[in-house]
């Protein structure tokens, strides 16, 4: 009888999932061909909710409905228990999370022509910052989800300890390493052994010397550009009214945020902007705000910035796209602007990695191997300060979007053997 688990990697941007068969590793395939799938859903008016890259093209279409992404960084918040209103009804989010990790377990079951039920879920070392008991309830809100779902055995790893995990299979002797796992919306560090002699070994304990994270990732990038560069043209800090007051930064914040930006579909909100739209001293500008509102295309604002943050990896200017407001309206991003702008969360994902140093006693020069993982390590500032912090260890940067969940499954294979 073959022995089969998985591991999944439900990230706030986007998930994965491997399975062990038999110590056998590999990537399910979710959405087609492709073994990563956007952690995104679109809940149609009378059919069921689609995912992933069709949920973001059937918004996009335009299509009837209630898109939604960034789910994972309500568990833990108090957000959790209010719900949302999708399409008229309202609905808790543990329904909305179990829809999407419903998908992949009915995905991952087809894949192996088995009834999946023995899972390792992956975790960031802190679901909320600072805050012990939302970080449990957070971890046991998603393994109530997950047993919702049909899996019976549900574990948990840290997500860069799961790295380590997938990449040692390359490593011939023991090496001092750091994982730097930066996803959508967490950066988490880990300080572990790693070698092909102990891929086996049932506790890992002792080789883990230090863990730290911080509640910062690709999205905080994504709302830092938005902010910086978007949401100025959109009347950002323009003033109103006789006393020249500034407008309300909240609009513009929610709106530079995937987990919020459906809040401001709300009649009181349009209502408010329209009057501050009567008073204000921008009205072009600001204009665009309230028709980004009556609309409802903060998604694609939030779409156009996410693209030109991924284009400025590779070069020093871009054009961001903004013709869904207007006919033949680009704003310019610049590289150096960005970098400027999001200079203070990359200042503290670096404290989280010096902090992960201090914790396993250990000196920067003691490092041997840097493991890259998440999409936030191709921003040319982020891997230039693991660069500078570690200039004489190995940079292994391969399967930046799947190696957690490679990781999660090694380590399935091992606790459900």
């Amino acid at each position: 009888m073959q022995r089969i688990s998985c591991g999944i990697d439900f990230g706030t941007s986007n998930s994965s999932v491997a399975v062990a068969i038999d110590r056998e590793i590999t990537l399910v395939p979710l959405e087609e061909k492709h073994v990563t799938i956007p952690s995104a859903l679109f809940f149609t008016s009378h059919h069921p909710p689609v995912f992933g890259r069709k949920a973001t093209q059937y918004f996009f279409e335009r299509r009837e409905g209630r898109f939604m992404r960034s789910l994972k960084r309500v568990l833990g918040n108090p957000i959790m228990k209010q719900g949302t209103v999708v399409n008229g009804k309202h609905v808790k989010f543990e329904k909305i999370i179990a829809a999407f990790l419903k998908n992949l377990h009915a995905t991952t079951n087809t894949f192996t022509k088995h009834e999946v039920e023995h899972v390792v879920m992956g975790r960031p070392v802190h679901f909320v910052d600072h805050n012990a008991d939302a970080d449990i309830t957070a971890q046991e809100e998603l393994r109530s989800i997950a047993r919702a779902v049909g899996f019976k055995n549900v574990e948990f790893q840290l997500e860069p300890i799961a790295a380590a995990f997938a990449h040692e299979r390359n490593i011939t002797k023991e090496q001092l390493a750091i994982v730097a796992d930066l996803g959508g919306g967490t950066s988490d560090f880990t300080i572990i052994k790693v070698s092909q002699e102990y891929i086996d070994k049932p506790d890992r304990t002792s080789d883990i010397l230090a863990s730290t994270g911080v509640r910062i990732g690709g999205n905080d990038f994504d709302k830092d550009l938005c902010l910086s560069i978007i949401m100025p043209e959109l009347g950002y800090k323009s003033t109103y009214g006789k006393k020249n007051l500034e407008v309300p930064l909240t609009y513009y914040h929610e709106m530079a945020e995937w987990s919020k930006v459906n809040f401001l579909y709300t009649p009181k909100v349009r209502s408010k902007v329209r009057e501050l739209y009567n008073e204000s001293h921008d009205k072009l500008r600001f204009g665009r705000l309230l028709k980004v509102l009556e609309q409802e295309k903060g998604h694609s604002i939030l779409a156009a910035t996410e693209e030109s943050k991924i284009a400025l990896t590779t070069a020093s200017t871009v054009e961001t796209d903004m013709r869904f407001l207007e006919p033949d309206f680009h704003i310019t991003a610049e590289r150096d602007t960005f970098e400027s702008a999001i200079a203070n969360d990359v200042a503290k994902i670096l404290a989280a990695a010096n902090e992960c140093l201090t914790h396993a006693h250990l000196k920067a020069a003691d490092i041997e191997l840097v493991i890259l993982t998440g999409g936030s390590t191709e921003i040319p500032k982020v891997r230039r300060i693991f660069q500078e912090l570690f200039p004489h260890a190995k940079i292994a940067d391969e399967n930046k979007l799947s190696s957690v969940g490679i990781g999660l499954a090694y380590d399935s294979e091992r606790r459900f053997r």
